[in-house]
């Protein structure tokens, strides 16, 4: 199914980020189970290419924050990159799960029924590229799905090129700040969505959005209080990277 602005919004309002944020190491395999024991149903995570095209989840440019790896992660080979340690450098409970590929984490996610929104986190240089690719193993990998997953990006390039490529996945605009133009450069990108900075969220922000017929989401909220508010104002969706603070099948907030 199309997902356009118009049409019932298919995503849970809780969304774990990077899997299961800093719960257990960001964007593998062992995140997402972390995030759906805790009761999630819909999760974020950074999708990149490796040398020889192959979609991953890794969050930065480079290897070495969270990986066993050194160097610019794009200039890996798949083969040598899933052999990396992923998960050593945030606790030893962890050590030596290795990267996830976006065709597993397409299995964990369909077979368990949840919802995954993909941020295209493009290396340097490879904008297009990367959307296109991203996009295109999207389309495969959900081919028969009844929710397809919601494809993010700061870098409208990145978009651009999914759109190109593949234009009935649904598209969200990532934004830090509202920069001159941002709503204007959603509309003509065709997304469905603006996932912005929580702070710089507010009723009228929501509301712009709203009236136009897209939808509102924010990144990173882990304070409760800020959930609250963010909940009255009516947002359509929060990731989170305290999935053990909020309960996001029953009340949604922790006491």
């Amino acid at each position: 199914m199309t997902l356009t602005t118009t049409t019932a919004w298919p995503y849970p309002l809780w969304i774990a980020h990077r899997g299961a944020g800093r719960c257990a190491p960001e964007n593998t395999l062992a995140a997402f189970r972390v995030g759906a024991s805790h009761g999630f149903r819909a999760f974020e995570c950074d999708v990149k290419l490796s040398a020889d095209g192959v979609p991953f989840l890794l969050h930065d440019a480079t290897l070495q924050r969270t990986t066993s790896g050194r160097g610019t992660a794009g200039d890996g080979l798949w083969s040598e990159l899933s052999r990396l340690d992923a998960g050593g450098w945030h606790s030893r409970a962890y050590a030596g799960e290795p990267p996830a590929s976006l065709d597993a984490v397409a299995t964990f996610c369909r077979r368990n029924g949840h919802a995954l929104n993909i941020e295209i986190k493009p290396t340097p240089g490879t904008e297009e590229l990367t959307g296109r690719s991203v996009a295109l193993a999207a389309a495969k990998l959900w081919s028969d799905a009844v929710t397809l997953p919601l494809l993010s990006s700061f870098e409208p390039a990145a978009l651009k090129a999914a759109h190109d490529a593949v234009p009935e996945l649904p598209r969200a605009l990532l934004l830090d700040a509202l920069r001159p133009g941002w709503f204007d450069e959603a509309q003509a990108l065709g997304c469905v969505a603006v996932v912005t900075n929580y702070s710089v969220m507010d009723a009228a922000v929501l509301a712009r959005l709203h009236a136009a017929g897209l939808r509102a989401l924010v990144y990173t909220v882990n304070d409760p209080a800020e959930a609250l508010r963010l909940v009255g104002l009516g947002i359509d969706g929060i990731i989170t990277d305290a999935v053990d603070r909020f309960a996001p099948v029953s009340a949604g907030i922790h006491d």
